[in-house]
């Protein structure tokens, strides 16, 4: 980290607490800017940070921003209206301050700047190449640690499918246990060729490491050069009358290229590209990712912006900074689709952090203009759904606030549900929708901690109290407060806010499940000063929408109930067990996953796990019979 940095930490914040006190203006201060590279702090009235930039020449880019405002563009002149003040800090080199301004936004975080959402949530495969016979898992945190990674994917699913067709094709082993041991007999994956069962034969490490590389020519988009290396050890062996060897490699071949006919063929020099787009519209920027990898494309991304003032040039440099900061794999080549003043110095940074050369081209003609054109209609398209999106969104939001007679747009919506059975193991979540989507970042789980028996009322009075109880630890506060159930829950909800005098700060409405006995079609909404639920008349997708909330707020909640319950069924069948300590029950948990597994795994896969007999495999099958335990048909609430 550069020495600037450190000195910034220290003696940073006092530059511009010292031109207040002494009345400096921001004409004398940017008078006495001087002409070196180095990082600017713009900052507010309040002293918060609300831009970070970093110049070649301090005095000449901070004096952009102050020309008289008809030479501004309008998003830089909303900037410039909310600065009071502004540090500098001078690096010896550009690179330097490209580095120092990262970490600046990190610590940060200002308002108008580029900030790229953390990537652990989107799956990626991780290879210990460390391991003795590696094999791949599924991740979601990429860590520096020797391993390596292939994604991250778009989704779970295109994630899942890419494992399956390697477990298919290659003979990895499957084996979940994080450290590797021996087990008593080959498991079924063995039985029916899919594995070479290293956990308990005698394996080749060269036979092993061949796979392996197999496998990473694969997920690296190298297929087109693995058929070949295949197809030509297949017909090495027909010519050496191995026929059953090169029957398997035949399959193997065909396997692939099957794969390889589902994927797209956009270059014909094979070489590994990311080709960054960009289309703008008045409240939203979106960036669009495409991966080439071997000439074939793999996949794209799109990233969404809202509240930056920076241009597209300099939209797309601070997404490269921040984008392949946390990447372990950096393409040779990185297409854009506008000029960028720092591609050089951009360039020398990531061919650093890839330890190879990289190269970002603008280009203005040829098969890669292409390419662009293709990033930038997928650009296009995904701003013109996420508009769509958004504009739906706030349909519905001005809807909803007419229908409920609210004073404002319920922008922050917030549900609770309640879970349990007969009372044990009570929990409550609490979701929260913003501009008509949930953002899990806000979610919260409860476990009741003052109610003894089994009473909703109870239980979502406690909750309610916890959350909204805190004085001004409670904000933000939520627009709209939507409780699981009829009159009764809405009445404690209503008691609740009022007992901390915020019945003003928002509205409250129950959503009560429809009665199919009283014949009933739809569920109903209760508010406060309606003795009959809301009438939706025609616009049934309101009431779609808060049923949509309340469902996700159930499935929240369930899920963080069975999850309880689960751990505590783990104690609770597995010490009825002779030979089941701690050591086994980690073992089962780790190769299955969950109880609900365990329950309906064969004898078979149970004794297939290191230390787990027929006789305790045996056992455990009879006290999961006898407790009948069916996890996925509960009675829940």
């Amino acid at each position: 980290m550069p020495k600037a940095y450190h000195n910034f930490r220290r003696f940073g914040q006092f530059s511009s607490l010292h031109a207040l006190t002494m009345g400096i203006s921001l004409n004398d201060k940017l008078f006495s800017t001087p002409n070196d590279p180095g990082v600017y702090l713009m900052k507010d009235a309040e002293g918060k940070v609300i831009y970070v930039g970093k110049a070649k020449n301090l005095k000449k880019r901070l004096s952009s921003y102050f020309k008289q405002s008809e030479q501004i563009v309008l998003k830089t002149r909303v900037l410039v209206k909310k600065v009071s003040s502004f540090d500098t800090i001078i690096t010896r080199t550009e690179k330097e301050a490209l580095i120092l301004e990262s970490n600046l936004i990190k610590q940060y975080r200002p308002r108008y700047n580029v900030i790229l959402k953390d990537d652990k949530r989107y799956p990626s495969l991780r290879l210990d190449i460390k391991s003795q016979y590696p094999c791949l898992n599924i991740v979601r945190k990429i860590e520096k640690n020797g391993a390596q990674y292939f994604g991250p994917f778009s989704s779970s699913q295109a994630v899942r499918q890419t494992l399956k067709i390697i477990h298919k094709t290659f003979k990895l082993r499957k084996c979940k246990t994080k450290n590797f041991k021996k087990r008593p007999r080959p498991c079924l994956n063995y039985q029916i060729g899919a594995c070479l069962a290293p956990c308990c034969l005698e394996v080749d490490n060269k036979t092993y490491n061949k796979i392996v590389k197999e496998v990473v020519l694969f997920l690296k988009g190298r297929t087109p050069e693995l058929i070949k290396k295949i197809k030509k050890e297949m017909i090495s062996a027909a010519k050496d009358q191995d026929y059953e060897r090169a029957a398997i490699l035949r399959d193997k071949m065909f396997a692939l290229e099957k794969t390889l006919e589902k994927q797209v063929a956009v270059t014909n020099d094979f070489k590994d590209r990311d080709i960054i787009a960009i289309a703008d519209s008045p409240e939203i920027l979106l960036i669009a990712l495409l991966f080439v990898r071997g000439g074939y494309l793999l996949g794209k991304r799109h990233f969404s912006f809202t509240k930056t003032i920076l241009t597209k040039a300099e939209m797309v440099s601070s997404f490269i900074k921040q984008y392949y900061e946390k990447m372990y794999f950096v393409p040779q080549e990185i297409l854009v689709s506008t000029l960028l003043e720092d591609a050089c110095l951009l360039e020398d940074w990531l061919s650093t952090i890839n330890q190879k050369k990289v190269r970002i081209l603008y280009p203005r003609r040829g098969e890669k203009t292409q390419l662009i054109k293709m990033a930038a209609d997928n650009a296009q398209n995904s701003l013109k759904d996420l508009m769509d999106s958004t504009n739906a969104a706030i349909d519905i939001s001005v809807r909803l606030q007419k229908r409920l007679r609210m004073d404002k747009m319920p922008e922050r919506i917030e549900c609770f549900d309640n879970s349990n059975i007969s009372g044990t193991e009570p929990v409550s979540g609490m979701v929260v929708f913003e501009n008509g989507k949930p953002n899990k970042s806000l979610y919260r789980k409860y476990k009741i901690k003052t109610v003894n028996k089994q009473n909703d009322y109870a239980y979502m009075a406690e909750i309610l109290t916890r959350r909204y109880g805190k004085g001004e630890k409670s904000k933000p506060y939520p627009d709209l407060l939507v409780v699981d159930g009829g009159k009764g829950q809405l009445n404690i909800a209503l008691s609740i806010i009022k007992k901390f005098k915020l019945e003003k700060n928002f509205e409250i409405i129950g959503i009560a499940k429809k009665d199919v006995i009283r014949g009933e079609t739809n569920d109903k909404v209760y508010q406060q000063g309606r003795a009959n639920p809301v009438n939706f008349d025609r616009e049934g997708d309101l009431l779609l929408f808060l049923q949509k909330i309340r469902d996700e707020a159930h499935r929240f909640a369930i899920s963080f109930h069975r999850k309880r319950r689960d751990k505590k069924s783990i104690h609770s069948i597995f010490d009825t067990v002779p030979g089941i300590g701690k050591k086994r029950k980690e073992i089962l948990l780790k190769h299955f996953g969950s109880i609900d597994r365990i329950s309906k795994a064969t004898l078979e896969e149970l004794v297939s796990l290191p230390g787990i007999d027929r006789k305790i495999a045996e056992e455990l099958k009879k006290r999961f019979a006898v407790v009948g335990l069916q996890f996925t048909v509960d009675k829940e609430r």
